[in-house]
């Protein structure tokens, strides 16, 4: 199972009026390190399909959410809940230590 897209259209829909945590993904094709960490995510979401949404945003497609949650360097992670940033994580990680910083929306 691999982490579902969102995009300008749909983020209101599948990321402010979600229903639990979502982690949004932003992404772009060209980054490496992007490439890198994607697989882990579709891990985590496969793990814990009740505990927390996972999806990702092309910032190159959608420049205008990129800007406006001021993605700076990518990849770089959001959780929201109930609409608002809850947590930023910023740059590929191992799987354990995503999980650590994901700890209170895993458990």
């Amino acid at each position: 199972m691999t982490a579902k897209a969102t995009t300008s259209a749909t983020f209101e829909q599948d990321v402010l009026k979600a229903d639990g945590p979502v982690l949004v993904d932003f992404w772009a094709e060209w980054c490496g390190p992007c490439r890198m960490v994607s697989p882990v995510l579709d891990q985590i979401q496969s793990e814990n399909p009740e505990k927390i949404t996972v999806l990702k945003l092309n910032v190159d497609e959608n420049p205008d959410l990129a800007m406006k949650y001021q993605i700076t360097s990518i990849p770089a992670m959001k959780v929201f809940n109930k609409g608002e940033v809850e947590k930023t994580i910023i740059g590929a990680k191992p799987k354990f230590a995503l999980e650590q910083d994901l700890a209170s929306y895993l458990s």
